[in-house]
């Protein structure tokens, strides 16, 4: 899964923020949707192309791939993003604040939402040819606004209530690609496999359930007397963590 092609021909634009190659900055103003936008230029932008939206009360952020592998199994690259963001924010997190997912897309902090991923396809993709684009997005809160006091909203939280006081919405934005281009090296090196384990790691323990990824992306959960198989397609639909009326994780 690289960024391929018409990324490695683009130069890099001059920004604030400090990309690594091949990405290339976009820079969206406020009231922008980095998902929406970037759905609707992944075609002509092409791949590293990297949306940013300039809030300050969460870090928004959507990037195109090209995948080279059919659409059922492209759609994995959820995960790959996923990863990357829950790396970039372990190196910056404060001591006993573990990360986790909430199957497939949603972000924790000690147990308190804080966000999660999103991916878009070209509608009407063939599940079994390489789509023309894909585009992961992601939306972190990184402060609370409002006038409840922290530990108000024990379910959601922001950075800033866990203690990440240095990390904002650019920093992670960077930290993010460079995680991001290790996690798709390694899914180009070395297959799926271990940026699959990386993800199923950062899910909370489940006392006698074995959880494994399907080659199409579905989440298998093994019992002693039978497996259960969650649809990625349909989870992806709609993010269980998305507020719809702000475009950021629910409270």
């Amino acid at each position: 899964m690289p960024l391929e092609k018409r990324a490695h021909r683009r130069r890099s634009s001059k920004s604030a923020l400090d990309l690594p190659p091949p990405f290339r900055l976009v820079t969206l103003r406020e009231v922008g949707d980095a998902f929406a936008h970037a759905m609707r230029v992944a075609a002509q932008e092409g791949a590293g192309t990297l949306l940013h939206v300039g809030r300050f009360d969460v870090a928004e952020f959507a990037v195109v791939l090209e995948p080279e592998e059919p659409l059922r199994t492209a759609r994995r690259a959820v995960y790959a993003g996923l990863v990357a963001v829950a790396d970039a924010l372990a190196v910056r997190a404060p001591p006993e604040r573990p990360i986790n997912f909430d199957w497939p897309d949603a972000i924790f902090v000690d147990g308190a939402l804080v966000g999660g991923g999103r991916l878009g396809c070209p509608q009407g993709a063939d599940e079994d040819a390489p789509p023309d684009w894909l585009v992961f997005a992601a939306v972190i809160r990184t402060v609370s606004i409002g006038s409840e006091e922290p530990g108000m909203r024990p379910l959601s939280s922001a950075l800033e209530e866990e203690g990440f006081n240095d990390l904002g919405s650019g920093r992670l934005v960077e930290s993010f690609a460079r995680h991001f281009m290790a996690v798709l090296d390694a899914w180009q090196a070395h297959g799926f496999e271990e940026v699959g384990k990386s993800y199923l790691a950062r899910l909370p323990p489940a006392s006698g359930v074995r959880r494994d990824l399907a080659e199409d992306g579905d989440l298998l959960l093994r019992r002693m007397d039978a497996t259960e198989r969650r649809s990625l397609v349909d989870a992806l639909a709609q993010p269980a963590w998305l507020d719809p009326s702000t475009g950021g994780p629910r409270l």
